[in-house]
Order: structure tokens, then C-alpha cells, then sequence
């Protein structure tokens, strides 16, 4: 069993030790970050964040029964005039623990909370088209493809394509309804 808690300094650490690459990191963060990752990055990150009202929701994914951190989601550009968000800065950290259905737990996890405690309408997120395994953990939490955007990111001698993608509360309401009967 999993669940969200608060992304907190003391998880720096950590989250900074979970990237073995600059191309990892990327995938990350892209070019917002600016490589590598450091505590001040992080520190600006999640200032604001967390708190009634904030914009910004940032998360790690945490196993209930041994209160291991397993990965790092967040849930940004909150738009409550139209019930929107975005999903953002999605990580299974802990190599261990990859391939063992944690990105689809994660997903689940933030979107009960972006539907569910937010009341949003709409929920969207951008992944990297050669990033197969989180396109099927996305599409198997209910998110659709709407475009791909082409060269959106440069890494080294190469650009990556980026697919937008999104969920809306009816979709995400039958999805969980399916799996309550």
C-alpha cells in the first residue's frame, strides 16, 4: 500500500541521489531545473508550495508499511477558476522498486487528489515520446494523447517530441467506478 505525502527538505537528499544521469534528470525536469540538481533548486521548488490556496503541490509516494519514499510526483499550474492542473515531475526514485506497478500507484494517488480533495475538471501532463513505459502508465490511469509537440527539448545533439496528454473528471469517475463494482 502507498500513499502522498508532502515533499519536505528533508527528503532533499535523497531525491538529489535518485538521478544517476543528466539525461535522467532531464527527463525529469526539463530544462527548468538546470542540471544538476542541487538543495537550493529544491529549496526554490517547493517554496509556496503545499499550503491552502498554493498553485503548487509537491509529493513524494511513500510505502505504508515501511515508510520508504519510492518516488517524487507534483501537481502544478493549479487553475481553480477552471478546475485545472498539471502533472508534473514524475519519478520512480528508487531503482528497486521500478517495474513494480509504483508509477501506477503514484498516478492514482494524484489523481484522487486533483479530482477528488481539488475538484478539478481536467488534469494534463507532457511525457517524452520515447518514454514508452510512462505513456502505458498514463494511458492505463485514463489519460488521453492530444498532440504531440515535435523538438520541444534539446538534449546534447538531439530534440526530444513531447505528447500532451490528459484526463477529465467524467473519465477519471467512470475509471473508478469500474474498478468499486
Amino acid at each position: 500500500m502507498f500513499e502522498l505525502q508532502y515533499f519536505t527538505p528533508d527528503d532533499f537528499d535523497q531525491m538529489i541521489g535518485w538521478f544517476d544521469s543528466k539525461r535522467e534528470y532531464i527527463q525529469w525536469g526539463g530544462g527548468g531545473f538546470g542540471y544538476p540538481l542541487t538543495r537550493s533548486k529544491l529549496h526554490s521548488h517547493i517554496e509556496g508550495a503545499n499550503q491552502e490556496g498554493s498553485k503548487k503541490f509537491i509529493f513524494k509516494l511513500v510505502e505504508t508499511e515501511t515508510g520508504k519514499a519510492a518516488g517524487h510526483i507534483s501537481l502544478e499550474s493549479i487553475d481553480r477558476e477552471n478546475r485545472s492542473a498539471r502533472v508534473c515531475r514524475v519519478l520512480v526514485g528508487d531503482d528497486s522498486m521500478r517495474g513494480k506497478g509504483i508509477g501506477q500507484a503514484m498516478m492514482d494517488e494524484i489523481l484522487k487528489t486533483a479530482f477528488g480533495e481539488h475538484q478539478l475538471h481536467r488534469v494534463s501532463l507532457g511525457v517524452y515520446d520515447f518514454n514508452y513505459s510512462a505513456i502505458k502508465c498514463y494511458e492505463k490511469a485514463g489519460f488521453q494523447k492530444e498532440g504531440l509537440k515535435r523538438d520541444v527539448q534539446r538534449y546534447e545533439d538531439e530534440y526530444w517530441n513531447l505528447w500532451e496528454m490528459s484526463i477529465l473528471e467524467d473519465e477519471w469517475k467512470k475509471k473508478v467506478d469500474i474498478y468499486q463494482s
